[in-house]
C-alpha cells in the first residue's frame, strides 16, 4: 500500500474547505448541502479535465482515515443522543431502531440475493448491513425546516444518530462471515464475536470513566471550560484506539463509549462535546471529498444491477420496514412514508465499503464498493432534490393534524451531525452562552 502524503492534494482540499466556509449559507440556500458540496468538489478537481490530485483507492492512509473519522462520529452521535432525555418519547425512535433496522438490514439482504444471482448469502447480508444505516449530513435541509413538526425532525435525527452504531456489528460479524467462507476459516465469526465483547468492555468503561472523571474535575474547577472538550476528543479517540490495540471492535468501542459518556454527563452542555462534533463533522467533508473524487467516476463500471439495488434499497427496502415498525404508533400515514423516504444513505456506508473493499476477494469486493456507490450517490441527488419540496408539502398536511396527536408533540431537540449552516449559527449561539455560564 501507498503510504505518502501528497502535499499538492492536502493544497487543493485546503482551497475547497476554504470555499466551502466563504459560501456555505448561499450554497445551502440552494439545497447545496455539505456532502453534495465536497462530492462535487472532489469530482471537478481529482478528475479529467482538471486532474489536480489523484487519489489511490487502496492507499493505506485513506482508509484509516476514513476509519477514525467514522469512529469520532460515532462516538459524538452516540453522546448526544442522552438516554435520560430520550425516556419521554422513546416509543418511535426504539420501534424504527429495534424493529424498522434489523427488517431493513433482512429486506437489504433478500433484495441482493434477488437482484445479484448467484452471490454468497454473507456478501448479500454485508450489502444489507452496509446500506441499511442512515445519515442526518444528507437530511440537514429537513431537520432545520421549520414546517417539519419539531417530534418528526427529533425522531430522524435520533434514528440517524444511533442506527449507524447499531449496524456496526452486524457489518462486522457479516464481514468475518464472507471472508471466513471465502477462505475456509471457521474461526473468523468467532474472533470478530470476541472482538464485539471487547470492543463494548472498553467503550463502556472509557465512557464511564471519562465521564465521572470531567465531572468531578469540573465541579472541583480543576478543568478549566475552555479546555473540557479536548478530553472529549481524547476519550472518543482513546476508545477507539485502546479496543483496536486489545483487539476489540473499535467502531462498537467508540459508538457504546459515546452512548455511556453521554448518559453520565448534562444534556445540554453543548460546549464539551461541541470541540469533537465539530472535528468530526470537518473530516467528514474531507470523507465526502474523498467519494467523489475516488468512488464516484468507477460507476462508469457499475452495471444496470447496481441500480436497481440501490432503487430497491432506497425505496422498499427502507419504506416497507419502516411501515411496519411504525404500525400501531398513531401516525398519520403521510408521516410514516415522510419518515420512510428520509433515510438518505451516507457517511457509514461509503466507509463501510471501504473496509470491506481491503478484506474481502477482488469479485466481491467489487461488487460491494459498486452497489455502495450508487446506492449513496443516488441517495444524495434524490434526497437532496426532495428535501425542500416534499418538507414544504408534509408541513401543510401536519398543520392540519389535531394538536393531539403524536407529530405535534412537545420535544426537546437533541442535536446529531448535520453539517448545516443553519444549524451551525445556532451551535454558536449556544456555545457563547454555555462557555460564559459554565454549566457544569
Amino acid at each position: 500500500m501507498d503510504h505518502t502524503i501528497n502535499t499538492q492534494a492536502v493544497v487543493v482540499v485546503a482551497i475547497c474547505v476554504v470555499l466551502w466556509g466563504l459560501f456555505s449559507a448561499r450554497l445551502e440556500r440552494m439545497n447545496v448541502t455539505a456532502p453534495i458540496a465536497f462530492v462535487l468538489l472532489g469530482v471537478t478537481v481529482a478528475n479529467p479535465p482538471l486532474s489536480l490530485i489523484d487519489f489511490n483507492l487502496h492507499s493505506s492512509t485513506i482508509q484509516h482515515f476514513a476509519e477514525a473519522t467514522l469512529a469520532l462520529v460515532l462516538f459524538v452521535d452516540a453522546s448526544r443522543v442522552n438516554v435520560r432525555a430520550l425516556r419521554a418519547d422513546v416509543l418511535v425512535p426504539v420501534r424504527l431502531l429495534g424493529i424498522g433496522l434489523p427488517l431493513t438490514i433482512a429486506a437489504g439482504t433478500a433484495a441482493a440475493i434477488a437482484v445479484f444471482g448467484g452471490i454468497n448469502f454473507w456478501v448479500a447480508a454485508l450489502i444489507g448491513a452496509i446500506v441499511a444505516p442512515t445519515d442526518a449530513a444528507l437530511a440537514a435541509p429537513i431537520l432545520h425546516d421549520q414546517r417539519v413538526p419539531e417530534a418528526v425532525r427529533r425522531v430522524l435525527n435520533v434514528e440517524s444518530g444511533l442506527n449507524d452504531g447499531i449496524v456496526t456489528p452486524f457489518v462486522g460479524l457479516f464481514l468475518a462471515a464472507a471472508v471466513a467462507d471465502e477462505t475456509a476459516h471457521t474461526a473468523g465469526v468467532g474472533q470478530a464475536a470476541l472482538a464485539l465483547v471487547y470492543g463494548a468492555a472498553i467503550g463502556v468503561g472509557v465512557g464511564v470513566v471519562g465521564a465521572a472523571a470531567l465531572l468531578i474535575t469540573a465541579r472541583r474547577r480543576w478543568s478549566a471550560p475552555v479546555f473540557r472538550p479536548l478530553a472529549v476528543l481524547g476519550l472518543a479517540v482513546l476508545a477507539y484506539a485502546a479496543s483496536i490495540e486489545a483487539g476489540g471492535n473499535g467502531f462498537v468501542a467508540a459508538f457504546l463509549g459515546g452512548m455511556a459518556f453521554g448518559t453520565l454527563t448534562p444534556p445540554d452542555d453543548e460546549p464539551t462535546v461541541g470541540f469533537a462534533d465539530e472535528a468530526g463533522e470537518l473530516l467528514s467533508l474531507l470523507v465526502w471529498f474523498i467519494f467523489g473524487a475516488v468512488l464516484v467516476p468507477g460507476l462508469e463500471h457499475a452495471n444496470w444491477r447496481d441500480l436497481v439495488f440501490a432503487v430497491l434499497a432506497l425505496t422498499v427496502v427502507r419504506l416497507g420496514p419502516v411501515a411496519l415498525a411504525l404500525l400501531g404508533a398513531g401516525l398519520d400515514r403521510a408521516t410514516v412514508w415522510f419518515v420512510g423516504w428520509f433515510g438518505p444513505r451516507g457517511l457509514a456506508s461509503v466507509i463501510f465499503g471501504l473496509i470491506a473493499l481491503d478484506a474481502l476477494a477482488t469479485s466481491d469486493a467489487n461488487r460491494v464498493l459498486a452497489v455502495v456507490t450508487v446506492t449513496v450517490a443516488l441517495s444524495v441527488v434524490l434526497h437532496g432534490m426532495t428535501a425542500s419540496p416534499f418538507a414544504e408539502r408534509y408541513g401543510a398536511r401536519a398543520t392540519r393534524l389535531h394538536p393531539a396527536r403524536p407529530e405535534h408533540a412537545p420535544a426537546t431537540p437533541l442535536r446529531t451531525r448535520s453539517l448545516g449552516a443553519g444549524r451551525r449559527h445556532q451551535h454558536w449561539r449556544h456555545v457563547t452562552r454555555g462557555v460564559a455560564q459554565d454549566s457544569w
